[in-house]
């Protein structure tokens, strides 16, 4: 890998320490060129000893944070060091050596990208169809961050970073990118979960997440909106859970 396609890997995590333990195993687990040109940054919303140390045993820097993912992502952004970002979820799984193939799209002249949504754990038909409804959406709208964003520094910057929202902290800048020069899909080397389909319900969680979009399309707040994702139980506090993990 050459220097300039170096990357820093940015992890907004809320206590989500069993999946982010897999996933900071997978990453170890890359070629030795790459292990040797990586920066992992876990933004740990959550603040606690378990997730410090789980980053102690994989030699990632732990940066405690409060509970909205755009701060959060600003912030390990802020801290990262190399000259490629790669934002991923918690509960991202990562086929073969998706850092070769964000390494391939950037040298071949993409400001960035992001990866096909596919799901690891279901072939049920409500998932492939759900898949296919996404890779639509993605021609005309927005990738979402659980797709694996990932792109140039500089152009991250210019763009003007993710904005500081708990939902929807994606939208601003990746329009800003497709401004800017190629923004890539890359057909392979990410998977999401579907437990949180499985466990809410395939139709009832889709239902719920465009009625979100729709209503930041109609220029509702994304903090109204992370309100009303949150539930009753939300303190005014602003000390609950973000929209970590939970895109789409």
């Amino acid at each position: 890998m050459t220097a300039a396609c170096r990357v820093s890997v940015i992890i907004p995590c809320w206590k989500d320490e069993l999946h982010l333990e897999r996933l900071l195993a997978q990453l170890r687990q890359a070629s030795t060129e790459d292990v040797a040109a990586m920066q992992i940054i876990v933004v740990d919303a959550a603040s606690t000893e378990a997730c410090h140390l789980l980053c102690q045993r994989f030699g990632a820097h732990w940066l405690p944070a409060t509970p909205s993912r755009g701060d959060q992502l600003r912030q390990g952004a802020a801290l990262a060091e190399h000259d490629v970002f790669w934002f991923l979820h918690a509960d991202a799984h990562l086929e073969l050596n998706p850092l070769a193939k964000i390494r391939a799209a950037i040298e071949g002249g993409a400001i960035g990208g992001y990866f096909a949504f596919r799901f690891i754990d279901t072939n049920s038909w409500q998932g492939r169809l759900l898949e296919r409804l996404v890779a639509w959406r993605n021609r005309f709208g927005v990738p979402y961050g659980d797709q694996g964003i990932f792109v140039r520094r500089d152009a991250y910057f210019n763009a003007g970073q993710h904005a500081a929202w708990p939902l929807f902290e994606e939208v601003p800048l990746v329009k800003g990118l497709r401004k800017r020069g190629e923004f890539c899909c890359l057909e392979s080397g990410l998977r999401v979960s579907a437990r949180r389909w499985q466990r809410d319900g395939w139709w009832r969680r889709s239902l719920r997440n465009r009625l979100l979009a729709l209503g930041f399309m109609l220029k509702v707040s994304p903090f109204r909106l992370a309100k009303l994702y949150s539930g009753p139980a939300v303190r005014r506090s602003g000390k609950q859970r973000s929209k970590s993990n939970d895109d789409t």
